[in-house]
């Protein structure tokens, strides 16, 4: 299972690095910003992306001890979205130690 999960995570983070930096590369994100701003669905979706970011966020506060590790986290999440989150992942399976189980990975560590 922990394979899997690292095989997701990356898949998902290449993936949305990938599509921002050729979208980017497309579109600015600012000169369409009225566009976007202006249609009540891609309003409500930025409004439910941020709402799982900061929840997935209390989370990692919730497993970092260190304040200033979890306003570094915050701020990254915030401006990257899911890149950030899928990389926070990763660091947390690469952390785990072959005998960890699943539980581990949801749990603070101690030893932080």
């Amino acid at each position: 299972m922990k394979t899997a999960l690292k095989i997701l995570f990356a898949a998902i983070f290449i993936w949305m690095v990938v599509m921002t930096v050729r979208t980017s590369m497309q579109v600015s994100l600012w000169s369409s910003w009225n566009a976007f701003s202006g249609n009540p669905w891609a309003v409500a979706t930025l409004y439910d992306a941020y709402f799982g970011f900061i929840t997935f966020w209390v989370w990692v506060a919730y497993k970092e001890r260190s304040m200033w590790l979890r306003i570094l986290w915050l701020v990254l999440i915030l401006c990257l979205g899911n890149i950030a989150m899928s990389f926070y992942m990763l660091l947390q399976l690469h952390r785990l130690k072959p005998e960890d189980s699943l539980e581990t990975l949801l749990h603070r560590n101690e030893t932080q």
